[in-house]
């Protein structure tokens, strides 16, 4: 009875926030289908390290001392030690990318750099709102719309807002089909949007697809040697794929690896969730610049589209430049939803989807050009 009382006498005004939202990110992943993966097991996180004394977190025991909680052992092991967890993660995403359509017109690695505008755009932004700039280069990468990377570089930067930023990350990527079509709208015409592609790939051989990732990450280790473990890992994961003789262990890093890695991710993200460095005006501000950096992610990818229109004989349309984001396959699926739905005719899917698959690349390098130029502020 006295742990009773003492667990009511606990609660505090924003740790009922905390339960809200955890409740809410479980709706919006059962309901919705938004990333349910991670959105879940986020929710319910959410609301295991907010319950009063809860015995998830670091705890006292009679005749033990202090103990670690299990989401708080998982995130030092997982998360604070090694990052292990999201790079486990990039050897699933790797396996499961075929490059092929971004080999087959290799024009389309430019639509994945400029998606990655909103980026830069946000740090600068978040800067000029008063925010350190190891806070701020950690909320920017919200906009490589790819979450393992958000929670690295946050984490390697040592930001307190790492909760904030990897649930911003999430959700925003969930968000794609809705924020992306009202973005894409906003700077393209409706004959933008109904310019046809006609898809005509050139083959790509066994060996190319082979050489690819080894030299990915050759070159990425010289350009931006702190995206080495970043893009190391995820063309790691393509390599296996491509190979053709690890069929088994292709389609375990797929389908188990990349199932459990996500599952555990998405609880242990929830350590850093806790009411009292969580609910505050900061958490507002970065859930704002973090759709920020979506948006014009997004703008920026459409307006390079329409800049190289100027130039080119065969018209690029402007929504290419959009599913160079890293939300792989979302965004190459919201730009050849909107194309069929302007024309029916129109099936951009094959230029949409070697766009996005250059926005994993993009996205990746991006996070180590960021971590590269500041790196006095690594933690």
């Amino acid at each position: 009875m006295e742990f009773l009382i003492e667990g009511f006498q606990n609660i505090t005004p924003q740790m009922v926030v905390m339960w809200l939202i955890g409740g809410l990110l479980i709706f919006l992943a059962i309901k919705k289908d938004f990333e349910p993966a991670l959105l879940m097991p986020m929710g319910f996180g959410a609301i295991l390290v907010n319950l009063p004394l809860s015995g998830v977190l670091n705890q006292t025991m009679s005749g033990v001392g202090e103990v670690n909680g299990i989401i708080e052992w998982l995130f030092n092991v997982g998360i604070e030690a090694s990052e292990a967890l999201p790079l486990l993660l990039f050897i699933g995403i790797g396996a499961m990318i075929d490059f092929g359509p971004l080999l087959s017109n290799p024009k389309l690695f430019l639509f994945g750099a400029a998606a990655q505008f909103g980026i830069f755009f946000t740090v600068s932004m978040a800067t000029l709102l008063g925010f350190p700039l190891r806070d701020a280069a950690s909320i920017g990468i919200i906009g490589a719309a790819d979450g393992p990377t958000s929670i690295l570089v946050a984490q390697i930067f040592g930001s307190p807002y790492f909760g904030a930023i990897a649930v911003a990350a999430y959700s925003y990527m969930a968000l794609v089909p809705i924020i992306q079509p009202a973005a894409i709208k906003l700077v393209t015409t409706k004959k933008d949007r109904m310019i046809r592609m006609p898809y005509n790939p050139r083959s790509v051989s066994k060996t190319v697809k082979i050489l690819f990732p080894i030299l990915v990450t050759v070159i990425a280790g010289l350009v931006a040697p702190m995206s080495v473990q970043l893009i190391g890992f995820l063309m790691f994961g393509n390599l296996i794929r491509e190979c053709g003789v690890l069929e088994r262990l292709s389609d375990t890093a797929q389908n188990v690896l990349a199932n459990l890695v996500t599952l555990l991710l998405g609880i242990t993200i929830s350590f850093s969730m806790k009411a009292d460095a969580f609910v505050n005006v900061q958490t507002l501000m970065i859930m704002g610049l973090g759709l920020i950096a979506f948006i014009f992610d997004t703008i920026g990818g459409c307006l390079f589209a329409k800049f190289l229109n100027l130039f080119c004989k065969n018209k690029v349309n402007p929504m290419i430049g959009a599913a160079g984001i890293s939300a792989f396959p979302m965004a190459a699926r919201v730009v050849q939803k909107m194309a069929l739905k302007e024309d029916n005719q129109n099936h951009l899917l094959m230029h949409a989807v070697g766009a996005n698959v250059s926005g994993q690349i993009a996205s990746v390098l991006a996070g180590g050009i960021i971590m590269s130029l500041v790196p006095g502020m690594i933690a």
